[in-house]
C-alpha cells in the first residue's frame, strides 16, 4: 500500500505539480485504514446477529461504464430486491463507524469526493447507491480507480501491475467485499446484496470461483457510445479537480490513450472468456442496452426469472411504467470522438471481437 501510495504520489506531482495535498491525503488514508480495521472488529462486539448474515445468490451487475449498469442497480435497490453499497458506507464500512457518522453526512457531502462529479453526467453523492470498485480504493489504495484517475499519469504506464495474471488480489479483494456486504446487508435491513463492480469483467471466472451462487448481469452496449462517454466522466471529474482539458496536450494524449485501452481491456477480457465458455449459464445472463431502452418490461421478466424473483404487482407496475419512459427517452449527451483522440473505424476496428460476439446493433 504504502508503495503504490509512493508511485501515486510521484505520478500526481510530476503531471499536476501538487507534491504536499496527496501526503495528507495519503496519511488521512493510513489512519483510516486502521480506524476501519478496529471499528470493524468491534462490530461483532456491538453487533452479534451479524454472525448470522449470509451472502447467498448476491445480484452482480457488470460492465463498462456508461452502459447503463447505475441505472439497472438503483432500479433493482430502489424496488427491493436488495441493498446496494452507498459511497458513505463504503468509506465507513463497519456499523459502528456508520452509527456514529450518520448524523454528520450532510455536513460531509461538502468535502465529499463525489462532488467532483458532473451531475449532468453522473449524478451521485455520498448517499448515492453506487459502483462498489471504490470499495478497494477506500481499503487498500488499489484497483481500477486508482489505475484510471492516478496511476495512469505516470512516465511508465503501471497498467501491467493491475493484470491479475502479474499480480491477482481475487482473494483479498472478495474477502473484502464479503465483510462489507455482510455488514450493509444489516445496516439495510436486507437478505440479498445487488452490487455492481464494473471491474470483474477482467476476473469474473475468479470472482464466480469466490461466490459460486451469484447470478451475473453484464450489461452490453455499442462502444461507440460507451468509450466516448466513459472517458467523458472520468476526464470530467479529473477537470474539476486538476483542469485537465489546461494540461499539455502530450500529456493529456498520452492519459487518454492509456485510459482507452484499459477500457478496451476491460470488454476484451470479459468477450474472449465468453466465447471460451468459462461461464455457466445458470451464472450469467448478458443484458443488451437496447432492450433495456426499447422493451425494459419484457427484458425484466428474463432478468427477474434469471435472479429467482417473483413479481410483486407493485414491482409489475413498476416496471410497465419505467418501459414507457425508456420507450420515450432522448439522451442529451453528445461526444466527440476526435476530443478523445479516437475515431469511429478505431473502435470499430478494436471492438470487432465485441460486435461479433454479442450482435450489438448500431445505435
Amino acid at each position: 500500500m504504502l508503495n503504490r501510495m509512493l508511485k501515486a504520489w510521484l505520478a500526481v506531482g510530476k503531471s499536476f505539480h501538487q507534491w504536499i495535498p496527496p501526503l495528507f491525503t495519503f496519511a488521512n488514508l493510513l489512519v483510516h485504514h486502521c480506524v476501519v480495521t478496529v471499528a470493524m472488529g468491534l462490530d461483532h462486539l456491538f453487533y452479534p446477529s451479524l454472525r448470522k448474515v449470509r451472502i447467498e445468490k448476491p445480484i452482480v451487475i457488470v460492465g463498462n461504464p456508461r452502459s447503463g449498469t447505475t441505472f439497472l442497480q438503483r432500479f433493482l435497490v430502489k424496488n427491493g430486491l436488495g441493498a446496494g453499497m452507498r459511497v458513505w458506507k463504503m468509506i465507513y464500512p463497519s456499523l459502528l463507524q456508520q452509527a456514529l457518522i450518520r448524523p454528520l453526512l450532510p455536513l460531509m457531502e461538502k468535502f465529499s469526493p463525489t462532488r467532483h462529479h458532473a451531475k449532468a453526467a453522473h449524478d451521485t453523492s455520498l448517499t448515492s447507491v453506487e459502483t462498489d470498485d471504490p470499495a478497494t480504493l477506500f481499503r487498500y489504495f488499489d484497483g481500477f480507480f486508482l489505475y484510471g484517475f492516478l496511476m495512469a499519469w505516470a512516465d511508465e504506464d503501471p497498467i501491467a501491475m493491475f493484470a491479475p495474471e502479474n499480480r491477482d488480489t481475487s482473494h483479498r479483494d472478495f474477502t473484502w467485499y464479503r465483510k462489507i456486504w455482510r455488514r450493509n446487508l444489516a445496516g439495510e435491513k436486507q437478505d440479498r446484496v445487488v452490487a455492481k463492480l464494473f471491474s470483474l469483467g477482467i476476473r469474473l471466472p475468479q470472482f464466480l470461483a469466490h461466490f459460486p451462487d451469484a447470478r451475473i448481469l453484464y450489461m452490453i452496449r455499442d462502444p461507440r457510445s460507451t468509450v466516448p462517454s466513459g472517458m467523458s466522466l472520468v476526464t470530467g471529474v479529473l477537470d474539476q479537480r486538476f483542469k485537465f482539458w489546461s494540461m499539455p496536450e502530450e500529456k493529456r494524449n498520452r492519459y487518454l490513450k492509456r485510459l482507452y485501452s484499459a477500457f478496451l481491456d476491460l470488454s476484451m477480457r470479459f468477450t474472449n472468456d465468453y466465447a471460451a465458455g468459462k461461464f455457466p449459464k445458470e451464472s450469467l445472463m448478458v443484458v443488451p442496452y437496447h432492450r433495456m431502452m426499447s422493451d425494459f418490461d419484457g427484458l425484466m421478466k428474463e432478468i427477474l426469472a434469471f435472479v429467482d424473483v417473483k413479481p410483486s404487482g407493485a414491482l409489475t407496475a413498476q416496471i410497465k411504467e419505467t418501459a414507457d419512459k425508456q420507450r420515450q427517452y432522448k439522451s442529451g449527451h453528445k461526444y466527440d470522438l476526435e476530443k478523445f483522440g479516437l475515431t469511429e473505424e478505431q473502435i470499430m476496428k478494436d471492438y470487432e471481437p465485441v460486435f461479433r460476439t454479442f450482435g450489438i446493433p448500431v445505435e
